[in-house]
C-alpha cells in the first residue's frame, strides 16, 4: 500500500506496524488485522462441499505453457482456499515453471440451501471462471486484483466449476488465490474481546492502490475498474471504529489513499485522524515518528475533503459552484489545513502599499506567534478575491511561507504579491489579466473563510 502505484521497488520498506514497533517494546503492542479493507462480510470457505472423481477439495492441473496444451506436467487435491505464488522462487507446484505456465482447477460443488455463495479471486495474469459450461468471468489482469463473483445457487443441485489460470506475464511473479465461500457479516464483538484491557487503538485504514488505478478489474462498492464510485470510508471499516468507539477505546484513525476521502462519521468515532497518503518506502516510520512525538507536524491538505460524497455533485455538471475551496466554504477539512502539536496565533499584517498600479509587486507581512509550548512550523498562506466579481472565485490562493518558530517566540513573515497575485479572468477582454478596482487580501493558515483574516486594497488604472 505505502508505494502507491506507478512506482518503483525499493530495497526495503518499513510499514507503518514496523514503525511502531521502533517505539514500543513488543509486549505493548497487540497487533491484529481487525476487519477486511472493503468489506463488512467475511467467506466462509465452502471447500469441504466441493468434490472431484469422489474426492474432496478441487482438482489442480498444470502445464509448462500458458495455452493448457500438451503433456500434463503435474495434477494434485487441493482440500482448502487455494493461495500461491511464484515470488521467492515458489513453484505452484512440483516441476511447474516458475514463468509462461498454466493450472486448471476443477470441482463440483453441491448446494445444501438454496442461496447467493462467492467465488473470490485474486491473481494477475490471464484467468477465466466457467460454471455449468457458463462462462462467468474472463480478464486479463497485469497487477494483482481483487475480484468477487457472486453466484446464485439452488438447494440439492450441483455446480461444475472450473477455473483456468495463465501466467502470461514474463515481467511480475505469478500469484493466484481462489477461494468458494458463504458471506457471513463480521462479528466485531471479537475484536474487542481481543483488545480487553488495552485502552488505545491505532486503527490503520483507509484505501489502496489494489483498489484504484488505471483500467484495473475491480467491482466492489465504492470501487468500479480502478475508479472511486464513492468517496466514502469502506464500510467495513466505518463499522469497526464505530464498534470500537462503543466499547470505550481512545482511537487514532491513520487514513491511508491516494485522493481525498469523506470521513464525517470518523470525526465523531475517533480521537485523531492522521492523513498519511501512501508514504513511500519510509512511510512507515514516518507515521510512527508522528504518532509518537518525536516529529511535530505542519502538513497542510493540498486538496478539500468533502463531507460526503453528495457534496461533489453531478460529475457531468461542469459548473464550480460547490467545488474546491475556491467556489465554497462547506467542507469537513479545508484545503490549507493541517494541525501541529503547538498552537500559532496569526497577527494582524501589514501592507506596503493598499492603493498600487497594476504593474506594482506589493508586500504583506504578518507576525506569527508560537503560543505553545513546542517548536513547531506553519505555513502562512494568503488568498486574493476581486470584488464584484460576480463569476469568479470567492478566493484564490496567491502566495504562501512555511516558517519554523520556536515556541513562545513570534515572527514576522513576509509573502511578496507580484502583479499576476491580482490577475484574474475578464469577461470584456475574454482572458485572464489584471483590471483597475477592489481587491480582498485574506491571510492565515487554512483556506476557510472564517479562520482568515482580511484587508483590502485598491489597484488604480
Amino acid at each position: 500500500m505505502l508505494l502507491g502505484n506507478y512506482n518503483g521497488f525499493p530495497s526495503s520498506i518499513a510499514t507503518i506496524l514496523e514503525g511502531v514497533k521502533t517505539k514500543l517494546p513488543a509486549d505493548k503492542i497487540l497487533y491484529d488485522k481487525g476487519c477486511d479493507l472493503i468489506e463488512d462480510m467475511i467467506t466462509q470457505s465452502l471447500f469441504d462441499a466441493c468434490s472431484f472423481d469422489g474426492k474432496a477439495g478441487m482438482k489442480a492441473t498444470y502445464w509448462n505453457n500458458t495455452a493448457f496444451k500438451g503433456d500434463v506436467v503435474t495434477s494434485e487435491q487441493m482440500v482448502s482456499a487455494i493461495q500461491l505464488t511464484t515470488a521467492g522462487q515458489n513453484q505452484f507446484s512440483r516441476g511447474v515453471n516458475l514463468k509462461n505456465f498454466s493450472g486448471k482447477y476443477e470441482t463440483v460443488y453441491h448446494a445444501g440451501k438454496s442461496e447467493e455463495i462467492v467465488v473470490r479471486l485474486e491473481f494477475g495474469g490471464k484467468c477465466d471462471v466457467i460454471v455449468n459450461n457458463d462462462t462467468l468471468f474472463s480478464k486479463e489482469v497485469w497487477q494483482l486484483a481483487p475480484i468477487r463473483l457472486p453466484y446464485k445457487v439452488e438447494k440439492e443441485k450441483d455446480y461444475k466449476i472450473e477455473v483456468k489460470f495463465s501466467a502470461i506475464y514474463e515481467g511480475m511473479d505469478a500469484s493466484f488465490k481462489l477461494n468458494i465461500g458463504r458471506e457471513v457479516p463480521v462479528n466485531y464483538g471479537e475484536l474487542v474481546s481481543k483488545l480487553k484491557g488495552i485502552d488505545e487503538v491505532i486503527f490503520v485504514g483507509g484505501i489502496s492502490p489494489k483498489l484504484e488505478g488505471e483500467e484495473m478489474p475491480v467491482e466492489f462498492h465504492g470501487f468500479k475498474g480502478g475508479d472511486r464510485t464513492h468517496i466514502e470510508l469502506p464500510e467495513s471499516q466505518r463499522k469497526c471504529l464505530q464498534a470500537l468507539k462503543k466499547a470505550g477505546k481512545k482511537i487514532v484513525f491513520v487514513n491511508c489513499s491516494g485522493a481525498a476521502m469523506a470521513l464525517t462519521p470518523e470525526t465523531e468515532s475517533c480521537d485523531a485522524i492522521l492523513q498519511a497518503w501512501y508514504g513511500g518506502q519510509s512511510g512507515g516510520q514516518a507515521v510512527a515518528d508522528v504518532l509518537f512525538g518525536d516529529y511535530n507536524p505542519s502538513a497542510k491538505l493540498p486538496v478539500t475533503f468533502y463531507k460526503n460524497s453528495e457534496k461533489l455533485g453531478d460529475f457531468e455538471d461542469y459548473s464550480m459552484k460547490g467545488r474546491t475551496y475556491r467556489f465554497m466554504n462547506d467542507a469537513l477539512f479545508p484545503f490549507g489545513f493541517g494541525l501541529s502539536y503547538t498552537s500559532f496565533k496569526i497577527g494582524n499584517a501589514k501592507l506596503s502599499k493598499t492603493i498600487f498600479k497594476a504593474n506594482e509587486t506589493i508586500q504583506l507581512t504578518v507576525p506569527v506567534t508560537n503560543a505553545g509550548k513546542r517548536d513547531g512550523a506553519e505555513v502562512v498562506q494568503v488568498y486574493i478575491r476581486k470584488v464584484n466579481d460576480t463569476d469568479g472565485p470567492i478566493k484564490t490562493l496567491r502566495g504562501y511561507k512555511r516558517v519554523e518558530i520556536p515556541a513562545g517566540k513570534t515572527q514576522q513573515v513576509s509573502i511578496d504579491l507580484d502583479p499576476s497575485s491580482f490577475e484574474f479572468f475578464d469577461w470584456s477582454q475574454q482572458k485572464m489579466m489584471v483590471t483597475p478596482g477592489e481587491y480582498e487580501v485574506f491571510y492565515g493558515n487554512t483556506s476557510n473563510t472564517k479562520d482568515l483574516k482580511i484587508s483590502k486594497i485598491s489597484i488604480l488604472q
